[in-house]
């Protein structure tokens, strides 16, 4: 399944990263490291045209397995009993925002009693029939979240956020994040890289038209005050001994936040 991002033309002209790399030849090289330095070379130069011109999902899911990256969207489906034992009857009714959101509310809908639905970052290319049918249900929508969410006020009893607010600047951050808070009326979870050396290694390459900026715990939090949101500890608390008990480590951030009041 390949994906492009939605309305490449708003990408900002800087997005491109910079870089220079200079091959000297020398005698007493081996052709071994003469290989090596050129198929180096080859790889930052398709990532340079690549930074300028837009990833498609498909290319950030190879190089992100070529690197050994993690995907905070596959760690939502991995981390889901410990999201049942945090939040019980209030995941009823629950929005997934994040790229690869049709797995996400398959997933979700296999368990009882739980409605889901998914807001998917990117344009749908080549889907499987599955994510064709929850696109034609209305169930998953494409949208760009830089911009209003198409839900009324308090739509969903939790919204889970993945693989996405790392790309958006604080420019865009301060209407994003204020608009999942207001769909949701029992919580919001969101799910963020880690900065280096614990960083998302597929979060190094642009999507939304920006590299992505792995921000520490502190960052976020000092964010979330300033966008009065405030941390749900009763749900991080159960969160994280659920996931103790397991001996379960996460590869990403996870903030547990109440919904405005």
């Amino acid at each position: 399944m390949s994906r492009r991002l939605i309305n490449p033309a708003r990408r900002l002209a800087d997005a491109s990263i910079p870089f220079g790399i200079t091959l000297h030849a020398k005698s007493r090289s081996t052709p071994l490291l003469s290989i090596g330095l050129v198929l180096l070379g080859a790889i930052l130069l398709v990532a340079y045209s690549y930074s300028g011109s837009g990833w498609s999902r498909g290319d950030v899911d190879a190089v992100s397995k070529l690197q050994g990256g993690v995907s905070c969207t596959l760690e939502v489906q991995q981390t889901l009993p410990f999201l049942k034992k945090a939040y019980g009857d209030g995941m009823h009714n629950v929005l997934h925002v994040g790229p690869d959101t049709c797995s996400v509310v398959s997933r979700l809908l296999k368990e009882d009693d739980m409605e889901a639905w998914g807001v998917e970052p990117y344009d749908l290319d080549d889907v499987d029939n599955q994510c064709r049918t929850l696109v034609q249900r209305g169930i998953v929508r494409v949208a760009d979240i830089k911009f209003p969410l198409p839900y009324r006020a308090k739509s969903f009893s939790l919204v889970i956020v993945s693989d996405a607010l790392d790309y958006l600047s604080p420019r865009y951050l301060n209407r994003t994040l204020p608009e999942l808070a207001r769909v949701s009326s029992g919580g919001l979870v969101i799910f963020t890289g880690f900065p280096a050396p614990q960083r998302v290694k597929a979060a190094g390459f642009s999507r939304f038209g920006r590299p992505a900026k792995m921000r520490s715990s502190s960052w976020w939090i000092r964010y979330f005050v300033q966008t009065s949101l405030e941390e749900n500890e009763s749900a991080t608390k159960k969160f994280e001994q659920a996931a103790a008990k397991r001996s379960y480590k996460s590869a990403c951030q996870v903030f547990h936040l109440k919904s405005y009041r």
